[in-house]
């Protein structure tokens, strides 16, 4: 296995990225963090990408940050300087992932680790996967995010239940809730992850990214402000090499190819 502590690779329109340090149940470092930006960055600016998906070798999705390292960051305010070719993978500074990205987890999926799968479109999981916003248990509280997506995505006081004492909760209560999509066994996880980004990968790439564009845009403002442009991107698509392929394939009964153009 490579000694990388996060693996990047681009295979057939899909940006995979996989955490690799299982010994330290994959905490983020600094180092870590800035590499997943630097993924994130690449999968948003290259064309030829129209997918992520994030996932880790071992045991664990992550623990978390790995504080002792991050310690020195908190105390100076907590706010993560980016480059210009970084991408926040929190999407609370600076621009915004406009392209699908599906998370897979395991095992812990604790505080940070949480928080990067509330910014991410759609979420897997394997039956013993835990989760937790447990910063408050060690005497900060939680800055990527969490108090804000966490209550959107399964309710007000579920979310305080688990976000004020830092509790654990399962991946049954995770599926029931909506926070993830599907729970697959542990062994065919990545599998089910890299399905499900090549059936996107396969659709219409503008298509796509508008219809995310859209449901971002109910999100993060309000659904009259994304109900008021839900034409916006429509007369660019219908008049793209894609639309007219999705119309020959429909009348050829065939798969489209699409090329994102």
């Amino acid at each position: 296995m490579s000694d990388k502590k996060v693996l990047v690779e681009a295979k057939d329109h899909i940006l995979t990225i996989t955490f690799n340090r299982p010994e330290k149940y994959n905490a983020l470092d600094p180092e870590s963090y800035h590499i997943l930006a630097q993924a994130l960055y690449r999968l948003q600016h290259e064309k030829n990408l129209r997918v992520g998906i994030i996932q880790s070798h071992g045991d664990h999705f992550t623990s978390g940050l790995e504080l002792d390292k991050w310690a020195p960051i908190f105390a100076n305010g907590g706010e993560v300087e980016l480059a210009a070719d970084e991408l926040d993978p929190y999407g609370i500074q600076g621009e915004r992932l406009t392209k699908p990205l599906i998370c897979a987890v395991q095992g812990l999926c604790y505080t940070s680790g949480l928080e990067l799968l509330l910014n991410t479109d759609i979420r897997i999981a394997t039956k013993e996967t835990r989760f937790a916003q447990l910063e408050v248990k060690r005497g900060i509280y939680p800055c990527g995010g969490g108090t804000i997506r966490l209550p959107q995505e399964i309710g007000w006081a579920n979310a305080q239940r688990y976000i004020l004492t830092g509790d654990e909760f399962n991946a049954e209560q995770a599926f029931n809730w909506g926070l993830v999509q599907e729970i697959v066994a542990r062994d065919e996880l990545h599998n089910r992850a890299r399905e499900l980004a090549t059936k996107i990968a396969k659709a219409a790439p503008l298509g796509v990214q508008a219809a995310l564009k859209s449901s971002k845009l109910s999100r993060y403002r309000d659904h009259e402000t994304a109900l008021s442009t839900v034409f916006e991107d429509m007369p660019k698509i219908i008049k793209s090499k894609d639309a007219q392929e999705g119309v020959r394939s429909f009348l050829e009964r065939r798969e489209a190819k699409f090329v994102g153009e």
